[in-house]
């Protein structure tokens, strides 16, 4: 599961040094937010299928599928986060599945552990990195007759570092190949589907004020005692 994540600002000019030129899209850079959750306007970096390349566009978080007509309130599932091997069967991922992957900008991920009756949140991040790609899905809906952007992040179970906080993650692809995941066919895509090295993460206690949506600042990702 991934339903909080956090990110440093990335400039236009980091993102396209990993993956090449983009279209102007929506977003000019990606902010800095340290509280980022389901609903929230989020960039992903997807291929532009009128121009045929890579764009840098905004999406809400949380996908509403193609087929969804009806006003966004009453849209009662959760699908901010799908299971890597569900996805293809499941009527809200299906199309996205298929056709529409991106990727997802962050710096980590936030997870909470009961802990002596108690919900203790911690961050989890790739070392020696501000930031990384996690795998996802988007889609296209027309919602009170404007077209809705949104998307999902894309979830496998968990590697022996982060199942001691919970059971899933987020994929991780190799970031030297994460630009694979938007290009490369779908039988490909698949094979990039896998827990990441815990290795090559680390993780640490957060304070309990990332449990609200609204509080925002660098310290909610500082580590305390």
């Amino acid at each position: 599961m991934c339903g909080r994540f956090f990110r440093e600002e990335i400039s236009r000019e980091e993102c396209s040094a990993h993956l090449g030129a983009f279209q102007p899209g929506t977003v000019s850079g990606i902010a800095a937010s340290y509280n980022v959750a389901p609903t929230q306007a989020v960039p992903i970096i997807r291929w532009q299928e009128e121009e045929d390349q890579l764009e840098l566009a905004l999406a809400m978080w949380g996908l509403v599928p193609c087929w969804w007509r009806k006003p966004l309130g009453e849209k009662k599932f959760s699908t901010f986060n799908a299971k890597s091997e569900e996805a293809a069967g499941k009527a809200s991922f299906r199309t996205a599945w298929k056709k529409r992957p991106c990727l997802v900008p962050m710096s980590g991920y936030y997870e909470w552990k009961r802990d002596k009756g108690a919900k203790q949140p911690y961050a989890i991040a790739l070392r020696n990195r501000r930031w990384f790609y996690v795998c996802g899905l988007w889609d296209r809906a027309h919602v009170e007759d404007a077209p809705l952007d949104s998307f999902t992040i894309l979830t496998t179970s968990a590697n022996q570092l982060t199942r001691e906080i919970h059971a899933r993650m987020p994929v991780i692809p190799d970031q030297s190949t994460a630009i694979n995941w938007i290009t490369a066919p779908l039988s490909e895509r698949e094979k990039m589907i896998q827990s990441h090295d815990p290795a090559d993460m680390h993780v640490w206690k957060v304070g309990h004020e990332v449990g609200n949506a609204k509080n925002q600042g660098k310290q909610l990702a500082m580590p305390i005692e």
